[in-house]
């Protein structure tokens, strides 16, 4: 029941509603204004139209509503009361070929809240020229055509309309064609036939003026022609008729509407890899038609990112010539190729810029060795293969595998074998890297045999790696000899070295002194000959004070141990105690230190004594 009744009263609501909008929405306004007008002209005045105190218009907030459109062709003064333009109207960007183009807007006020409709009439002035789709159009005619044979062209367009739109066509004038323009056909008719060994090619100039007031048969350009000079002529009506003229000078002021634009569409670098940082890579150049700044150049790089990197990294661009900079070196490995976006602005206002394409191509040179991939070492083991001893000539016994990081010819690889146990019983391809019998085993070969290969690549300078390959001719693992007398280890054999030296360094040093100590003999040899050199029994008798410690009987307290020496050579003889059992020792500085003829008084006296209680030994110097 609810819901009937809401039903029922819908169409009271909206009529209610609709009678509220009457009230607020009051007459409309319309202004005829043409396109192309310049900032802030005036449209027409708002408050004069309707009325509005210029005050009331301030208080009450008036402004102007496009309903959500962006652009806001036209403003309200609130001094003034103006309707105001407040950027460029165009009316073919707006209606197109429309014959009406209406702009409406709604002018608020508030307090109390008021709608105004205002409609804006667009009016097409004459700012654009006709032009053909083509600048150039080609023609192939018989030169066997006939007289009256017609030839369509495709008609100008011109964006205004009604008079300002095209309106007839001028043929320059030749000897062979007129023009036939029919509810806007364009056709060129043949007036007189063609003679082809007197005129291969025809020129003509086919122009289309529209209807506006001035007539327009084109724009001005002047990186086209920029001066013309225009003769006005005046005459009168008279009999003779008189006629003065003026030759006026014109000159087509520049303005920036001219991108640049580069010599070609894309451009490619070469390099090759490990370049120097700071080499020329190749070079870029675009041109401006305009005059002075608006025709100059500047060249910079568009940001962008190469492998994670700011493409700045990689390449630089001089702004004023163009010519593009390595600032690293490149690796072929890690980067083959990458583009780099130049872009040319001119320096006019606003600038205009283009974009170009470069490509960068890195390619390969000989900097890495062959990589061999069988047989590996791990550490300190070895790759062994086992070939039967029933195996043939031309048995595959193993394989050697190798890479190599560059490409082309640098990556081409060729194996050979360097040195072999047998040079003649085994063979490796010289491509493929195979490893086969050459004839058949025989018993007489041995056991064990020890390749050592080597893989070069095609580059210049050619790279290469080596490679052992350790074969054992057995039918079976029982057979296999110890491998230790196959390879060795690195580390011992370095022991051995160092044991080697060793062993040789003490052999040369226990030699030098053995020759030293027989040099030392031989020169003790070679002084004369000793005269006395042994024991002798002295008697207890009675010594000088000053020599010995004597007790009451005469004689030494203690034995004493004596060494005599005799020389024949000396002038002098010394007596010296060696060793003593007594704390009366005398002094080794205390020497006895006589002439012969003492020694000889000392001796008698030691003969006639019975005792013997001493050994003394005479060293004579």
């Amino acid at each position: 029941m609810e819901d009937k009744g809401f039903t029922g009263l819908r169409p009271i609501l909206l009529f209610t509603v609709f009678i509220a909008t009457l009230d607020l929405v009051h007459g409309d306004l319309s202004y005829s204004v043409q396109e192309e007008m310049k900032r802030d002209s005036v449209i027409g005045n708002v408050a004069k139209d309707l009325g509005l105190d210029l005050r009331a218009l301030s208080n009450r907030k008036a402004r102007v509503d496009f309903g959500g459109t962006r652009k806001r062709y036209c403003e309200i003064n609130p001094s003034t009361g103006d309707l105001i333009t407040s950027e460029r109207i165009d009316r073919e960007n707006l209606c197109g070929k429309r014959a009406s183009c209406v702009v409406k807007v709604d002018l608020v006020l508030e307090n109390p809240l008021e709608l105004h409709r205002v409609s804006l009439h667009v009016q097409d002035v004459n700012d654009n020229s006709p032009k053909f789709r083509e600048n150039s159009i080609e023609m192939e005619i018989r030169e066997s055509a006939e007289k009256g044979t017609r030839f369509s062209i495709e008609e100008a367009n011109d964006a205004d309309i009604g008079q300002n739109a095209v309106q007839r066509y001028i043929l320059q004038k030749n000897d062979n064609f007129i023009l036939s323009v029919d509810n806007k056909k364009v056709e060129l008719v043949l007036e007189n036939r063609l003679d082809r060994e007197k005129q291969k090619e025809m020129n003509l100039l086919l122009t289309a003026l529209d209807g506006g007031s001035p007539q327009r048969s084109g724009q001005l350009d002047r990186e086209l022609v920029s001066d013309y000079n225009i003769t006005i002529s005046a005459t009168d009506e008279g009999s003779p008729p008189l006629s003065s003229s003026k030759t006026l000078h014109l000159s087509v002021a520049d303005i920036n509407d001219n991108p640049p634009v580069f010599e070609e569409e894309s451009y490619s670098a070469y390099v090759s890899e490990n370049n120097r940082a700071g080499s020329t890579l190749c070079s870029v150049s675009a041109g401006d038609p305009d005059w002075r700044q608006n025709g100059t150049v500047i060249y910079s790089l568009l940001a962008a990112e190469v492998n994670g990197a700011p493409v700045s990294s990689y390449v630089s661009v001089n702004g004023d010539t163009g010519l593009i900079h390595a600032v690293r070196s490149f690796d072929y490995e890690q980067l083959r190729s990458f583009k780099v976006h130049v872009m040319a602005r001119d320096n006019g206002s606003p600038p205009l810029s283009s974009n170009v394409t470069v490509s960068v191509f890195i390619s390969d040179v000989n900097d890495n060795s062959p990589q061999i991939l069988y047989p590996a070492p791990e550490g300190n083991s070895f790759m062994t293969e086992l070939v039967p001893k029933a195996a043939h000539g031309g048995s595959l016994v193993s394989k050697v595998i190798a890479v190599d990081a560059d490409s082309g010819q640098n990556a081409w690889l060729s194996y050979h074998i360097v040195k072999s146990s047998d040079p003649g019983l085994f063979s490796i391809g010289v491509h493929s890297g195979e490893i086969r019998t050459q004839r058949d085993i025989s018993e007489s070969d041995s056991m064990k045999q020890n390749l050592i290969v080597a893989v070069k690549d095609n580059g210049q300078p050619s790279l290469s790696a080596t490679c052992s390959m350790y074969l054992l001719i057995s039918d079976n693992l029982a057979e296999v000899p110890e491998l230790k007398d196959i390879s060795y280890d690195e580390k011992n054999s370095k022991l051995t070295s160092y044991l080697i030296i060793a062993l040789v360094s003490v052999s040369t040093f226990f030699l030098t002194f053995i020759i030293i100590i027989l040099g030392v003999r031989f020169c003790r040899r070679r002084k004369p000959r000793m005269l006395f050199d042994g024991a002798v029994t002295i008697p207890g008798a009675y010594l000088p004070p000053n020599y010995a410690d004597v007790d009451g009987t005469g004689t030494l307290r203690s034995a004493y141990n004596y060494d005599a020496y005799l020389t024949t050579g000396s002038r002098t003889s010394d007596f010296k105690f060696v060793t003593s059992y007594n704390d009366n020792t005398l002094p080794a500085e205390q020497t006895l230190r006589k002439s012969p003829t003492d020694f000889a008084d000392v001796f008698g006296q030691l003969e006639e004594s019975p005792e013997v209680g001493h050994q003394l030994h005479f060293m004579f110097d």
